[in-house]
């Protein structure tokens, strides 16, 4: 009589995939929620039990600290800007460049806004978190005055703009010939109108990424040189 095939179990994930796993599901409802999800609604959108994300994060308070960290972090971005095609014209090359930076930015913005709206504070006075974990349930080691991880250190955010705006440049470059401006300069002027546009709320984030290229690479003037 033939034995039956043993099973094996999957391997389970590491640590570091849990929390990828978890944050990846816990995104969408920070930009919804704020600070005033739960870790229960986090556990059922991750389809895992609640105890399992306190097995891979401290406190509530860290699951929202690694949202914020994954909203900002510009490796997203830096990666769809590299695969937009050189063969294209550049219009459409930026235009496809501002459509991922918009999602990047608006995806920051939700999250940072929905954490703001609901009250959340890093620096909040001594007291229970919203996560209804006293402070002193902290990792072994850290204390109180040790940087949250979502929190970015300003050379850290100098680096992520300068490699954004390199990507970019690399985008312009093939056109370096047909332009008035280096690429260098016009990826750093595309930047300034897109965080400006978006600065000013849903009239702006509501412009079509066609025409903002447009703007930037042709003026507003129906016949350039012809304004006084």
């Amino acid at each position: 009589m033939t034995e039956p095939p043993t099973r094996r179990r999957a391997p389970g994930m590491s640590t570091e995939q849990r929390r990828a796993m978890i944050v990846a599901a816990a995104l969408p409802l920070v930009a919804e929620y704020g600070a005033a999800v739960t870790t229960a609604q986090i556990a059922r959108a991750a389809g895992i039990g609640e105890a399992t994300i306190f097995r891979a994060f401290k406190d509530k308070e860290e699951v929202l600290a690694a949202c914020t960290a994954e909203a900002v972090n510009p490796h997203h971005v830096q990666r769809e800007l590299a695969s937009i095609s050189l063969d294209q014209p550049l219009a459409d090359r930026l235009t496809e460049a501002a459509e991922a930076m918009r999602a990047h930015l608006t995806r920051m913005g939700a999250v940072a806004g929905a954490l703001h709206a609901s009250g959340h504070r890093r620096d909040r006075a001594p007291g229970r978190s919203p996560g209804g974990r006293s402070p002193d349930d902290r990792a072994p080691g850290r204390s109180p005055g040790d940087r949250a991880p979502g929190d970015r250190p300003a050379d850290s955010r100098e680096t992520a703009m300068r490699a954004t705006r390199d990507a970019l440049t690399e985008l312009v470059e093939p056109d370096r010939a047909a332009l008035r401006l280096p690429p260098e300069r016009v990826a750093s002027i595309f930047l300034g109108m897109l965080f400006t546009q978006l600065h000013f709320g849903a009239e702006g984030a509501g412009a079509d990424p066609a025409e903002f290229v447009d703007v930037l690479l042709h003026g507003t003037l129906r016949k350039p040189g012809s304004g006084t």
